[in-house]
């Protein structure tokens, strides 16, 4: 198995997004290990690319042409990577924010992925799938998607609900190593390890993120299992281990 981290690019977003408990945002409080670019948190945008030697499964496609113009460049990615797009035959979305899905359709309105045959989107979110307009080609393509679910032999669907309602992470196994694609686990990497309970501002839910967060870090941590975050620093892709009460990330 090669799982390949492709950058659609990076938003710059206000501190208020972070939220302490009880709701209040951060401000001028905002920690100092926090980095701003011209006083925003910027957020890497990240989709990942699981190639089991016959296909390629994606796990999410990045925002294409419909927010923020840093953001859009999985085509570029791919190509960087060197992966035929005819080989990705499996698209599977953590959740539906438009900075997941929209990729699906190119800037210049064609299929993003040609040969795709099977496009599964957490069950709890169809709907909202299917009401985004500029997506409707795909709307009566759209499969359920349950936690559990096997997408093939070593790719496991797990719930990891509260930034959505349906929010999905994905459990790759092979030879012996477990790699999770969590998709929005973690907003803001300098500040949500050492302090999980710290929320971000889109979350659906934000107690049920907290909770979710919390096991899920605690399950990487205690298992030495590699994690792939869509908004953790690019490539994404690392380990964390447990330090007293929060956690720590070590990029690979």
């Amino acid at each position: 198995m090669t799982v390949t981290s492709l950058r659609d690019g990076y938003v710059d977003m206000p501190v208020r997004r972070l939220h302490k408990p009880g709701g209040e945002p951060f401000g001028d409080d905002l920690p100092p290990q926090v980095p701003l670019f011209d006083g925003a948190l910027r957020l890497s945008v990240n989709a990942f690319a699981i190639d089991d030697g016959r296909e390629i499964t994606l796990i999410d496609t990045g925002s294409s042409n419909a927010w923020h113009p840093t953001m859009g460049f999985l085509p570029q990615a791919l190509s960087e990577a060197t992966i035929a797009i005819d080989r990705i035959r499996t698209v599977a979305f953590t959740h539906t924010h438009l900075d997941h899905i929209h990729g699906l359709v190119r800037p210049d309105g064609k299929d993003g992925f040609p040969q795709l045959s099977r496009l599964l989107v957490p069950r709890a979110e169809l709907d909202m799938f299917r009401s985004v307009a500029r997506l409707s080609r795909f709307h009566d393509r759209a499969q359920p998607l349950d936690p559990g679910q096997r997408l093939s032999a070593n790719i496991e669907a797990v719930a990891a609900p509260g930034h959505e309602v349906g929010h999905t992470g994905f459990r790759v196994t092979s030879g012996g190593e477990t790699l999770l694609v969590w998709g929005d686990i973690v907003h803001a990497p300098s500040l949500q390890f050492e302090r999980p309970e710290v929320a971000w501002e889109f979350d659906a839910d934000q107690d049920q993120a907290r909770t979710t967060r919390l096991r899920i870090l605690a399950l990487a941590a205690d298992n030495a299992w590699c994690v792939a975050g869509a908004h953790l620093d690019s490539p994404g892709v690392g380990r964390v281990s447990r330090t007293g009460i929060g956690f720590r990330f070590e990029p690979l």
